[in-house]
């Protein structure tokens, strides 16, 4: 079938959800990907910041094709070797205590969101406590995590929303100290913030968050599923500073492209949940964990977060000379392998022409170019994705 073909099926029988662009992806290798035409396309987008590893990484897809021959699915009344490595090394990856496999990053904040409450209503004996999240966050679009969204575009069409949650400006300690009183439970944040327009959370304002929650017995959340799993340089976002949640959640670039959440918990709350209170039919399954397990294998393996570092400062640098250079560029947010233009232009048109000549990157928001690569970018991809970049402006 010709590419036109495809497109038409597809709209045929999909929920029309998404404005797709008009390419047919079939494979990938390394850091590019090929449409149904044999057109080569750089990858400055890993599916949303998914596809960290790339495509092709061999240990990878053999751990997948061995897992696949022995066992994909059993349910969690029954251990399963996989999903049991894959938890140690996640735990001590983020330095926390204990974790629980989702299938998504929304079934992850789902979770934490229960584990919070619970943690509360274990505490006080009541369940009205309330919740402090951001202006200009995303969360999810499942009813909780897109009742912690502070956009009022996804929510208006599915309200009500879920109640007593309260909304802080993003890097303004005081206005979350002005939301604080006897019932908030937990607050939610980004490290840094992605759909909302590429956002780093300033020092002074995530550690202040941790410290009122240790002042009010409050419990910390943080949303890494998709500044985490190395994409800022560091395992995690919130490693950049000096702060402990009690609460992460991940997804995105844990399976590298098999479907699979996770949150993860401190000493303070990982007990609260108890058999009963929460469950899933496929999280923790042997294949997607098997994934998890081999995602963080090869990250050390390959030094990749020590490539974040490297590449990412060379990103960094190259990208603010493309805003020293082009009128359209105002400024560049981000951090590592997690950047963004803000345009004076609009930003689909700059997509479109990029996409035209052989280079994938999307927006965030508020007229942002968002850029999250696989993280085994080298130099010479950077200077290509620029290259490229520059006729677009």
């Amino acid at each position: 079938m010709t590419d036109l073909e495809y497109m038409n099926i597809g709209d045929e029988y999909f929920v029309h959800t998404y404005n797709r662009f008009k390419v047919v992806l079939e494979k990938g290798e390394g850091v590019y990907l090929y449409d149904v035409n044999g057109k080569k396309y750089l990858d400055f987008a890993s599916g949303i910041g998914v596809c960290s590893l790339g495509y092709g990484n061999k240990e990878y897809t053999e751990t997948l094709k061995s897992q696949i021959d022995k066992l994909t699915h059993t349910s969690n009344l029954f251990y399963n070797i996989p999903s049991v490595k894959a938890a140690e090394k996640l735990v001590k990856a983020a330095g926390l205590k204990k974790v629980f496999f989702t299938n998504s990053g929304a079934e992850a904040i789902e979770g934490a969101l229960k584990m919070a409450k619970r943690y509360a209503y274990d505490r006080d004996g009541t369940s009205d406590h309330e919740i402090i999240a951001m202006n200009h966050s995303f969360h999810g679009r499942t009813m909780g995590s897109l009742a912690l969204t502070g956009n009022e575009h996804y929510q208006k069409p599915f309200g009500p929303m879920i109640g007593g949650i309260k909304f802080a400006e993003y890097n303004d300690l005081d206005s979350v100290k002005a939301l604080v009183n006897d019932k908030t439970c937990a607050i939610i944040l980004e490290p840094l913030q992605g759909e909302g327009g590429i956002y780093p959370a300033e020092k002074d304002f995530i550690e202040g968050i941790r410290k009122i929650c240790d002042q009010k017995d409050i419990i910390m959340i943080c949303d890494e599923v998709q500044c985490g799993m190395g994409r800022t340089g560091k395992m995690f976002a919130f490693q950049n500073y000096d702060v402990v949640p009690d609460i992460i959640t991940s997804a995105k670039g844990l399976g590298c492209g098999v479907p699979v959440g996770a949150f993860i918990a401190g000493e303070k709350c990982c007990d609260s949940l108890v058999p009963g209170d929460h469950g899933t039919t496929y999280g923790g399954n042997p294949f997607a964990t098997a994934a998890v397990e081999a995602v963080l294998n090869i990250y050390e393996k390959e030094n990749i977060l020590d490539n974040v570092n490297t590449v990412g400062k060379y990103l960094e640098e190259q990208l603010d000379n493309l805003v020293k250079e082009c009128d359209n560029v105002l400024e560049r947010r981000g951090k590592g392998m997690m950047q963004g233009l803000v345009l004076k232009n609009p930003v689909g048109e700059v997509i479109t022409k990029a996409i035209e000549k052989g280079l994938l990157v999307i927006s965030a928001g508020g007229n942002v170019l968002r850029m999250l690569p696989p993280l085994i970018i080298t130099k010479e991809n950077v200077d290509e994705m620029i290259n490229i970049l520059r006729t677009c402006l």
